[in-house]
């Protein structure tokens, strides 16, 4: 498993790079940006498994895993950005983030999934360090007339969880079918696009670029290496693991002189890391075997 995991983990640091790539795409709305990135997500995935053997025809796939694939990636992001226009950020993204704690618990319903203390012990760390980082040390404040937007971010955070967990379930769908589920994504996005927003197009070629780059990465490759990572890797080890994305997003904001170092990062730096290792526990430091039994 442990390869595995490991590339699913790499989606965790390619979406660190989401809100650095979305501060320099300029003033692109949202639903544009995702048409636009899950666009050349597909064509990335068309020109990489172009010259291979299809070991599964799009024709032969369930029809379930078309629904949990295309749902998933279109309707976490529909559900997101509708949250944060019905609800303040801030507390829109911390009841965002409840989906690694929720694929950690929800792993407990897989088949063959054992959860243990210390993978609810380090979602909940890491849950508590985003806090400290989405919230700026503590600073929010909930409020019924915002109800709606807090609905549509635990309907994000349900969305991602499930598609992560029940992916699982679909272990023999092969991971290039990511490809179809970023195309039907693509469209989705251009349709909620040219209902939703006004179109405002790159403006330079920085921002050409960080829309290029969230294409290949953060809402792009990334969704090819989770759906490896889940299907193959230990999902808890993963959700507990996903925390470390806004922290590395923090991280590299402050590294590019967009934000800045506080008490409540360096904080929640130390929260996340524990979190990860302690839910990492069973790989890191694993099991000894035990030893034969003596012949009398």
């Amino acid at each position: 498993m442990t390869p595995a995991t490991l590339i699913g983990f790499s989606a965790i640091l390619m979406w660190s790079l989401l809100a650095l790539f979305s501060s320099l795409s300029g003033a692109v709305p949202p639903f544009l940006l995702c048409a636009f990135s899950f666009a050349i997500a597909t064509l990335v995935g068309l020109v990489a498994t172009g010259r291979r053997k299809p070991d599964a025809t799009p024709a032969r796939i369930p029809l379930m895993a078309w629904i949990v694939g295309i749902g998933g990636l279109f309707g976490y992001h529909f559900f997101y950005f509708s949250a944060v226009r019905s609800a303040p950020v801030i507390e829109a993204n911390l009841i965002n983030y409840l989906w690694p704690l929720l694929i950690v618990l929800g792993s407990a319903l897989m088949p063959g999934e054992g959860l243990r203390w210390h993978h609810i012990v380090g979602a909940l760390l890491g849950l508590l360090g985003t806090v400290l980082i989405v919230s700026d040390g503590g600073r929010f404040a909930f409020d019924a007339q915002y109800f709606a937007g807090y609905g549509l971010g635990v309907l994000a955070a349900l969305t991602w969880a499930s598609y992560s967990l029940i992916s699982r379930r679909f272990a023999a769908v092969p991971t290039r079918m990511v490809t179809w589920y970023c195309a039907a994504a693509a469209v989705l996005s251009l349709v909620c696009h040219l209902a939703l927003e006004q179109t405002v197009m790159p403006a330079d070629a920085i921002q050409w670029l960080a829309v290029l780059g969230m294409g290949l990465m953060p809402v792009g490759g990334a969704f090819f290496v989770w759906d490896y990572g889940v299907k193959h890797g230990n999902i808890q080890v993963l959700g507990a693991a996903s925390y470390a994305a806004p922290l590395l997003s923090t991280l590299l904001l402050i590294a590019f002189g967009i934000d800045t170092l506080t008490v409540p990062i360096a904080i929640a730096c130390l929260l996340i890391t524990a979190g990860a290792a302690l839910a990492s526990k069973d790989m890191i430091v694993p099991k000894p075997k035990p030893a034969p039994a003596a012949l009398s």
